[in-house]
């Protein structure tokens, strides 16, 4: 099917955004998307348009939540001001990205393991994850195709085959978030009822979650909008363009999304990708 954009969306910019770890480049200019039980082949045909290779219904009752359309982010860039000239590049240059609504428990286990990880040996070990415990849900180019396990599905591995998943020092935090939610069911739901100060401290309270982590499932698990993770990248931000601070109350609640254009030109400067 097709679907006319009428506002930001750029499928390379948020696949580089350091969000999300199951998006992957086919041939074409295509992108192969993996989120909760499915999977849908995107192509942005032209910048007002996707093709996607699911059905109208499906993308109206799924795909549409899941990249958030329902959000107006032409109307947060425009809440930018126009004299924060680095802010202003890092709008132009991050245009398109948007906060996809994710799995919360797949967010908790990405960014547990993300530590001190590239994105492509995180992208390895959630994929050696997936097609060691999840479930198949389809087949392309003779390959079996798996969903992200659930907590009862990841907390029945053994230690050996997650080892084998590279899960290293981080082997202990991920069992233990798995065992936690596969014997609280409700865990997810629970959580998303809570504010975000609450939140906060709930996923702080998990083994291996620190004050990053928490942000990052905040933000990409929860949809918690005015979450703005702080990581080595966005600290040199910090202490270069703002040293007298950044102006959080101009941007809330939608921090989070001002956070994902400075992230993506931050490291799109060290790269020579921005210019």
């Amino acid at each position: 099917m097709h679907f006319t954009l009428t506002d930001d969306f750029d499928a390379v910019k948020i696949a580089a955004s350091g969000q999300c770890f199951r998006w992957y480049p086919l041939s074409d200019g295509r992108c192969r998307i993996f989120a909760r039980d499915r999977t849908v082949v995107l192509k942005q045909t032209a910048p007002d348009t996707l093709e996607l290779d699911c059905t109208p219904e499906e993308f109206q009752s799924f795909w549409h939540d899941y990249f958030d359309f329902s959000t107006d982010y032409t109307a947060i860039r425009a809440l930018i001001d126009p004299n924060d000239h680095y802010l202003s590049q890092s709008a132009a240059c991050g245009q398109g990205i948007r906060i996809l609504r994710q799995n919360p428990f797949e967010m908790l286990i990405t960014f547990l393991l993300s530590q001190r990880k590239s994105i492509p040996a995180i992208q390895k070990s959630v994929e050696a994850l997936s097609r060691a415990a999840g479930t198949p849900i389809g087949e392309a180019d003779g390959q079996t195709l798996y969903a992200f396990p659930t907590p009862a599905q990841l907390a029945a591995l053994d230690d050996d085959i997650l080892t084998a998943c590279g899960l290293g020092y981080r082997l202990p935090y991920i069992r233990q978030a798995a065992q936690t939610a596969a014997h609280n069911p409700g865990l997810f739901d629970e959580l998303a009822a809570l504010d975000d100060a609450a939140l906060r401290e709930k996923l702080l309270s998990l083994h291996g979650v620190g004050p990053k982590i928490a942000q990052c499932v905040m933000l990409f698990g929860f949809h918690r909008m005015d979450s703005f993770p702080l990581d080595v990248w966005m600290n040199r931000v910090m202490d270069t363009h703002y040293p007298n601070g950044f102006p959080f109350d101009r941007y809330s609640p939608f921090n989070g999304v001002i956070q994902q254009y400075l992230f993506y030109f931050v490291r799109a400067e060290r790269t020579g990708a921005a210019n």
